[in-house]
C-alpha cells in the first residue's frame, strides 16, 4: 500500500450499526445490563467475603472470577454508554491500545480462572480425601497469580506488537470496543509477525486451559460414573453444574464472535455476538451461580438479613 493511504491516526472509529432513533433504547439497555453485572458480581463477591463457611478454594475461585468480570464489563461497556450519549464513535489512539489491552488482561484472567476451577472440581471428587492437601491456601493463591502474570505479560507483549503498526485512512472497527485481531486487520504495514503471535498465544493461552477443563471433566465424568447411588451421582454432579455452565457460556460466546468475525461481513451478526460476549456472559454468570448454589443463596440471604437488622 502507497506512503498516500497511510496516516498516523488519532482515533478509530465503532461502526455498530444503530439507527438515531434507537440510541435511547440501545442507552437504556446497555445501562441497565452494566448495573445488573456490577451488582451481582460485587454481589457474590460481597457475599463469599463475609461468610465464612464460603472461604474455601472453591469460593476464593469465584470470587476472584466476579471481580474479573466486573472489570472486563468496565472496560467496554462506559466508553459505549458516553459514546452513545454524546452521539459519537470515535476512541482516541491511545484510550483503544489501553482498552484493547486490559480487554486482553481481563479476558485471558477470565480463560485461565476457569480452567483453574475445573482443576478445583477435580480434586475434589476424583481425590476428596487429599483435597484439603492438595488446594492448600498457598497452591490457591500460586494459581491466581500465575493467571495474573501470564495475562499482564502476553497483553502488554501484544499491546506492544501492535504499537509498531501503522494504520490506513480506513479505521472503523466493526465491534463496539477495541479488539486486537479487528485492529490488526486495519493495518497498512505488515502484520505478519502480529497475526503470528496472536496464533500462538491463542493455541497456547487458550486452548491449553481448554485442554485443561475437558480433562478434568473427563476424570470427573469418570468418578461419577463409578458411584452406585443415584443421590450421590446427583450430588457430586452438582457441585460442577455452575461451573460447566459458565464454561460453556464463556466458550460458546469466545467461538461465535471470532467465527462470526471471520465467516461474515455482517456489521449487525458481529456486533450482536461481541456483545454475548463481553456483556452477557459477565451478567449471567452471578445469577448461575446463585441460582444453582444454595451455599451462595444462603450467604446472599444472611448478608441481606444483617444488613436490614443493622439498620
Amino acid at each position: 500500500m502507497g506512503p498516500g493511504n497511510k496516516t498516523n491516526i488519532s482515533e478509530f472509529f465503532f461502526k455498530f450499526p444503530i439507527r438515531q432513533e434507537q440510541r435511547l433504547f440501545i442507552f437504556g439497555l446497555f445501562l441497565g445490563m452494566y448495573m445488573v453485572t456490577m451488582i451481582g458480581n460485587f454481589l457474590i463477591m460481597l457475599a463469599i467475603g463475609s461468610d465464612s463457611h464460603l472461604h474455601t478454594p472453591m469460593y476464593f475461585f469465584l470470587s476472584n472470577l466476579s471481580f474479573v468480570d466486573l472489570c472486563l464489563v468496565s472496560t467496554t461497556v462506559p466508553k459505549m454508554l458516553v459514546n452513545i450519549l454524546t452521539n459519537s464513535e470515535a476512541i482516541s489512539y491511545a484510550g483503544c491500545l489501553t482498552q484493547m489491552y486490559f480487554f486482553s488482561v481481563f479476558a485471558c484472567m477470565d480463560n485461565f480462572l476457569l480452567a483453574v476451577m475445573a482443576y478445583d472440581r477435580f480434586v475434589a471428587i476424583c481425590h476428596p480425601l487429599r483435597y484439603a492437601t492438595i488446594m492448600s491456601p498457598q497452591l490457591c493463591g500460586m494459581l491466581v497469580l500465575l493467571s495474573w502474570t501470564i495475562g499482564l505479560l502476553d497483553s502488554l507483549i501484544q499491546s506492544l506488537m501492535a504499537m509498531r503498526l501503522s494504520f490506513c485512512k480506513d479505521h472503523d472497527l466493526p465491534f463496539f470496543f477495541c479488539d486486537l485481531p479487528q485492529v490488526l486487520k486495519l493495518s497498512c504495514t505488515d502484520a505478519l509477525i502480529n497475526n503470528i503471535l496472536v496464533y500462538f498465544t491463542t493455541g497456547l493461552l487458550g486452548v491449553l486451559p481448554l485442554t485443561g477443563i475437558l480433562f478434568s471433566y473427563t476424570k470427573i465424568c469418570s468418578s461419577i460414573l463409578r458411584v452406585p447411588s443415584p443421590g450421590g451421582k446427583y450430588k457430586a454432579f452438582s457441585t460442577c453444574g455452575s461451573h460447566l455452565c459458565v464454561v460453556s457460556l464463556f466458550y460458546g460466546t469466545v467461538f461465535g464472535v471470532y467465527l462470526s468475525s471471520s465467516a461474515t461481513h455482517s456489521s449487525w451478526k458481529s456486533t450482536v455476538a461481541s456483545v454475548m460476549y463481553a456483556v452477557i456472559t459477565p451478567m449471567l454468570n452471578p445469577f448461575i451461580y446463585s441460582l444453582r448454589n444454595k451455599d451462595i443463596k444462603g450467604a446472599l440471604k444472611r448478608l441481606v438479613s444483617r444488613s436490614a437488622f443493622s439498620q
